[in-house]
């Protein structure tokens, strides 16, 4: 624990100097990766512009596959979602470094679920209002991975994936 502390202090102060905002005004970034749920596994692409120092907006989207048991049957259910959002990126309020990235926000989205046509389980299409935490370490000025996790009225959980800066 003591030696987690003083790495810890020692990245917080050495990245003092140098700290500044993930992404630069009006500079671009690509995340794809996949995800967890209890709605099956999301395979999902997406794209953040940074707005402010501090601000970035984004779209994002998503497919997943999954089987559900409903009333003793099993039906293969797939889930499309286009999604937009927002984030708070940390990095200048705690002097994190520019290669760490934390944020955190608010998504909003639809959500189309496609079942059998016997299948009256208990979803549907429609919109989808959650939020997120995560984080991303740079290798380098332009590649990254990325670890997230969310919930909201439509799914809860993570992905993990990599990200391309422009």
């Amino acid at each position: 624990m003591k030696k987690f502390i003083l790495l810890f202090g020692i990245v917080l102060l050495g990245g003092a100097a140098f700290a500044q905002g993930p992404l630069d005004k009006g500079q671009g970034q690509f995340n794809a990766g996949i995800g967890f749920s209890s709605w099956g596994v999301p395979v999902y692409i997406g794209f953040d512009v940074g707005v402010h120092p501090d601000i970035t907006v984004g779209g994002e989207l998503s497919f997943r596959f999954y089987n559900d048991r409903f009333e003793g049957n099993r039906y293969g259910n797939s889930v499309v979602g286009i999604a937009g959002n927002g984030n708070y990126h940390f990095n200048s309020l705690l002097k994190i470094p520019r290669n760490f990235d934390f944020y955190a926000g608010l998504n909003l989205g639809f959500y189309v679920w496609n079942t059998p046509s016997d299948y009256n389980g208990p979803h549907s299409s429609g919109l989808g209002l959650g939020a997120q935490i995560g984080g991303r370490y740079y290798f380098n000025d332009r590649f990254g991975l990325n670890l997230e996790f969310g919930g909201g009225n439509e799914f809860s959980g993570g992905k993990f994936g990599f990200s391309v800066r422009f």
